[in-house]
């Protein structure tokens, strides 16, 4: 295939990709500001700050890495953290093996810069008619990806440039969560399947407390969606 045409290809996904992603640039730019501003908060600068929104790119175990990069150094509890935090990927990747053969080339990619929201967008939307799936799927990944790297060193850049008390703004991640899942309740086919993973959570939070509730959950979750995946499927059809 000519360049010319890769570059057609390329530029009608992208097209397709980007008005898909104009509500997680809302959100993702506002959330890198709040982080660039903690980070600057506690001496680390824009260096620093993009590096581990470049590499890292993983929002919710960011702001609690702002906590780790001021504690003693505890790796074992940073990896126990960032296991528990992330375990919900193992979700994202299961349901994401068939669509994932349509990436391509751009899988490794894809699959790096997988989020909550890149998650949402491909699951709830499909490359249109004429355009590349793996150029779709790349664009959509890579755009959320560079909107909170960018949100990011905005927020350093403020918080050089002003002075004001940032106590409160790691909430905002937890907003993002909540709005995601309002979101997801919105169509009914998606609620039987969000009963299930508010009441294995509750059930674990009663068990086995604040701090230790997480990877019980998810645990909980996986069996009980590979119990129940094809009744869900079914009664969704």
């Amino acid at each position: 295939m000519t360049e010319t045409a890769t570059h057609k290809r390329a530029v009608r996904a992208f097209r397709a990709a980007f008005p898909l992603t104009l509500p997680v640039m809302a959100g993702f730019l506002f959330l890198g500001i709040a982080y660039g501003v903690l980070m600057h908060g506690i001496g680390l600068g824009a260096g620093w700050t993009f590096l581990t929104s470049f590499i890292v790119f993983a929002g919710a175990m960011q702001y609690i890495a702002i906590t780790l990069f001021t504690a003693a150094f505890n790796p074992l509890y940073a990896l126990f953290v960032t296991l528990m935090v992330n375990a919900r990927h193992i979700f994202y990747g299961l349901s994401m093996l068939e669509k994932m053969k349509g990436a391509g080339r751009f899988k490794p990619f894809v699959i790096f810069a997988m989020c909550d929201e890149t998650f949402s967008i491909l699951c709830s939307a499909e490359a249109p008619e004429g355009v590349d799936r793996g150029f779709f799927m790349f664009f959509v990944a890579l755009l959320n990806w560079w909107y909170w790297i960018i949100g990011s060193l905005l927020g350093v850049l403020l918080g050089n440039l002003l002075a004001f008390n940032a106590q409160g703004l790691d909430f905002t991640l937890t907003a993002l969560f909540v709005v995601i899942f309002l979101n997801q309740w919105m169509k009914p086919e998606n609620r039987p399947s969000s009963l299930i993973g508010v009441g294995c959570s509750l059930l674990c939070l009663i068990l086995f407390g604040a701090y230790h509730f997480i990877i019980p959950a998810m645990a909980l979750m996986l069996i009980v969606f590979a119990l129940t995946g094809k009744k869900l499927a079914g009664g969704n059809a």
